[in-house]
């Protein structure tokens, strides 16, 4: 007897951003396994091999592609299929006082954070990449609405990308195309110990959240398999917070 499954990624094609590390791996690997064709997308061409050899199947693609480049997302955009998600999961992080901040410290985050996805979405549906019924995920950041130390442009970056998808949904909804965010607190990965403190500090505020861990890209990959599943086809312009109790 075939096991009833509606969160199935069978026969769905979806792209992925920032997906040669981290949650953006997590997610690609997860919606492999769950029967999608990934086409996984970052700079990093070594990196995108390791995740590709991580993912489940033989349908997987990758694609090295500079996102703060219009010319190589046009590019990219015109050579890929049709889509029925879409998860913008590239990003960076950043720690500067705003009395310290630089134009530059402002255009490194915005350009990769906001203006990045802005415009790689732009030219999908520009270029009439996403299916009727199709899903985009924005991989936000409880950032946007708790302030800490030196964030100031991670967090105003995050809190722009989800007033944008909000606008989004509206405009997307007479296609039934959804589109969601997901905000999560602290995950493990390069990029957390990269840009917080030492690994000793983030192990000690770890043992402050509600359920004694911080999370890892596995947590962030479910809830984004729900959100481009059919599970989730009444669910548009939401932002899901995702933080083992941290409010």
């Amino acid at each position: 007897m075939d096991l009833f499954n509606p969160f199935s990624l069978l026969g769905k094609t979806i792209l992925i951003t920032g997906a040669s590390s981290g949650i953006g791996r997590g997610i690609a690997v997860a919606c492999s396994k769950l029967g999608a064709k990934v086409i996984a997308v970052a700079r990093k061409k070594d990196k995108l091999e390791e995740t590709l050899r991580l993912m489940a199947g033989d349908e997987g693609q990758v694609y090295s592609c500079d996102l703060t480049s219009p010319e190589d997302t046009n590019v990219m955009v015109a050579s890929l299929p049709h889509l029925d998600g879409v998860v913008h999961c590239a990003g960076v992080g950043q720690r500067v006082p705003c009395k310290l901040l630089k134009e530059k410290d402002v255009d490194d985050v915005m350009n990769i954070n906001f203006k990045a996805p802005v415009l790689l979405q732009k030219e999908l549906l520009a270029q009439k990449k996403i299916n009727k019924g199709g899903s985009v995920v924005f991989i936000a950041s409880i950032a946007s609405t708790l302030p800490s130390f030196g964030n100031a442009v991670y967090s105003a970056s995050k809190g722009a990308i989800i007033s944008y998808a909000n606008c989004l949904s509206l405009e997307l909804a007479p296609r039934q195309i959804r589109v969601n965010c997901i905000s999560p607190a602290m995950v493990w990965t390069d990029l957390a110990i990269q840009e917080g403190a030492d690994e000793e500090q983030l192990k000690s505020d770890e043992s402050k959240y509600p359920l004694k861990r911080y999370g890892t890209p596995d947590d962030i990959a479910y809830l984004t398999v729900y959100m481009l599943s059919d599970a989730s086809t009444w669910m548009t312009g939401s932002n899901v917070r995702i933080t083992g109790g941290v409010f």
